[in-house]
Formats: structure tokens, sequence, C-alpha cells
């Protein structure tokens, strides 16, 4: 991979992640891996917002994801990100 492809890949990321409703999915996924609904109900969203937001973060490669029965049960596929999201907020404290 080109230095262009990874630094294109790389903003890609961070578009992903400037949006508050899937930096809050991800930090929920980084409590527990969760279904859409307990995800919705835990983020005070609707299902279908978590639904798209996930699937985003999904499309994204930020999050796998695994069927249960019925449920899809969702988990961050790079702890990377984890890192990066926990790292963001703490600035954003330091700067509050």
């Amino acid at each position: 991979m080109s230095e262009d492809d990874v630094l294109n890949a790389t903003a890609r990321i961070f578009r992903v992640l400037g949006n508050e409703s899937r930096l809050r999915l991800l930090i929920l996924l980084g409590e527990e891996d969760r279904s859409v609904s307990a995800l919705a109900k835990a983020a005070g969203m609707s299902q279908p917002l978590a639904s798209q937001q996930l699937r985003t973060l999904r499309d994204a490669g930020l999050l796998d994801a695994d069927r249960r029965g019925k449920e899809v049960i969702y988990r961050i596929s790079d702890h990377h990100i984890e890192h990066v999201v926990r790292d963001a907020i703490a600035h954003a404290r330091e700067h509050d």
C-alpha cells in the first residue's frame, strides 16, 4: 500500500469517527459486545438510527458482527480504534 493509500484510508477512518452517534456506539462497544437493540437503548437512540450508524462503522472495517440466533452481536474489530477514541475523548476533556 502506497503512502497516499495509507493517508486516504486514515482520512476515511477520521471521517467515519467524526459523528457523535458513531462515537457513542464505539464507546459502548469498548465496554462489551452488544446487539443492535442493546446498543440503541444504551445510547438513547432509535434502533433504525443505531443500525444505520453500525452499518457505516462496519462498512469502514471498524466493527465485526456475529449472528447469534435472531440477534446480531457487534464488536470492535480493531482495538486501535478504541484507543484513538479514548485518547481523543481524554484530549477533549483536558482542553474543555
